[in-house]
């Protein structure tokens, strides 16, 4: 329970708010961000999994501030995780504000005052003190914390609308080769070979360990207990925690599946089949809300069908795919490289940094295309991903899928991407595009490279 007398935390507040003015900000390999920061009126929530930088993003907004001309001052910072808060609630978050305009009372509604509040969650009723600030004082309010307890919903009915979210993944190909040190080409399209397999290793170094920040470097028996950390973590605090769930051994189950067939098709009904034949009890009620957890908590990002009513859309399998392309080979149990459920992966989660709308095509004739993916400027493409596509009978098969989907999609630019350049094969249809997929993960564009 929360100390109700104000007093104490003044004091401890303002000693807390100097600290933080006066303590370096550290730097970081920037994130790149797609749309908007922010919006004015609104907080800014920035949301995604745990470890994949939220806390260092906040960091980065605030330095480019800072080096922008903003002074320090205006620049607020509090993790209110720290142990010295610990029973700290809504009715001490005022206490904040007055200190600080006690301290700067020249900038009380005159400068904008930028403040990053890191695990808000912890704070019951904390949705209330950020909308009242928004409305009483000149500022703007950036809001971040572990994955589950800041869900897009949740945020939606809490903040009634004053809340803009930003969804921040583990590093993209783009961040990875930043944060190596590598060059990032200004051209990716126009490339010397040289060039062309510099970047055909990296994407594949990046494919096997994945962008979580924390994990570059290691060596890879270290990455994985980590990685593996990472989601014991997250299935413990953020599923079996939060949500009182109590058959802990079939959702363990389920996000071993998951995380270990990225790509695949996922049914319900199979699943909860699967559980039967191995004598789990569970309900497949229970089944669709622990999918939902794992969702809503980042560790899995799910792919649905497109489809024109909503009973096909549910009755057809999902296709489930990791937050991270690193997690694959910890829960992988076949042996198998994957790299190309791991391209797969990282093409549909720098999609979701586009911020696109993000599908699966089934054909008349059942030939599937990875994704639809429909961009927020409402350009649509077709994409089939191929990390190998030098056998003739996959080639054909992959440019059938988008030939069949194109003619369900006239609209849609039509787009093969492949691990690695080459010359294009002879048959490539008119209206399909091939490209080495660092190409278009280097292209920035919302969708696909150049224009019709």
């Amino acid at each position: 329970m929360s100390d109700p007398s104000p007093q104490p935390w003044r004091a401890r507040l303002a000693r807390l708010l100097a600290a933080s003015l006066d303590a370096p900000i550290v730097n970081s390999t920037p994130r790149r961000l797609h749309g908007a920061l922010a919006l004015p009126g609104k907080a800014t929530a920035v949301i995604g999994m745990r470890r994949a930088g939220k806390t260092t993003f906040l960091h980065q907004m605030r330095r480019e501030r800072r080096d922008s001309g903003t002074p320090i001052e205006r620049l607020v910072y509090l993790n209110l995780e720290d142990e010295r808060l610990a029973g700290l609630g809504a009715e001490h978050l005022r206490l904040l504000p007055e200190e600080y305009y006690r301290r700067f009372p020249e900038l009380r509604q005159r400068e904008t005052v930028t403040w990053c509040f890191d695990e808000i969650q912890v704070v019951p009723g904390w949705e209330r003190f950020v909308r009242r600030l928004l409305d009483s004082e000149r500022v703007e309010i950036f809001v971040s914390g572990s994955s589950a307890a800041l869900l897009s919903r949740e945020i939606a009915t809490a903040m009634r609308g004053r809340a803009w979210e930003v969804l921040l993944h583990p590093f993209s190909f783009e961040e990875y080769l930043r944060h190596h040190h590598l060059a990032v080409p200004e051209h990716p399209h126009f490339l010397a070979p040289r060039q062309q397999s510099a970047l055909a290793r990296a994407l594949q170094d990046y494919l096997a360990c994945g962008g979580f920040p924390e994990v570059q470097g290691l060596d890879p028996a270290t990455r994985r207990q980590v990685l593996r950390d990472y989601v014991d973590v997250a299935t413990l605090r953020d599923i079996v925690e939060r949500h009182r769930v109590s058959n802990v051994i079939a959702l363990r189950w389920l996000v071993r599946h998951l995380l270990g067939n990225a790509g695949s098709l996922f049914s319900v009904e199979k699943f909860f089949a699967d559980l039967k034949s191995q004598g789990l009890r569970v309900s497949k009620d229970t089944v669709h809300e622990l999918l939902a957890h794992v969702e809503d908590c980042f560790l899995a990002r799910v792919v649905w069908i497109d489809a024109g009513s909503e009973r096909r859309r549910m009755v057809n399998p999902r296709k489930i795919y990791p937050v991270d392309p690193g997690l694959i080979p910890v829960f992988d149990r076949t042996g198998r490289a994957n790299i190309g459920h791991a391209l797969e992966t990282v093409v549909m989660l720098e999609l979701e940094r586009r911020r696109c709308e993000v599908n699966y095509v089934r054909t008349g004739n059942g030939l599937e295309v990875d994704f639809l993916a429909r961009a927020p400027d409402g350009s649509e493409a077709l994409i089939q991903v191929c990390a190998d596509a030098s056998d003739p009978q996959t080639l054909a098969r992959e440019l059938r899928a988008l030939q069949e989907a194109r003619a369900l999609y006239p609209r849609a630019r039509a787009l093969l991407l492949t691990l690695v350049a080459g010359e294009l094969p002879a048959g490539i249809p008119s209206g399909v595009e091939m490209l080495p997929a660092y190409e278009w993960l280097l292209s920035g564009t919302p969708v696909l490279p150049g224009t019709r």
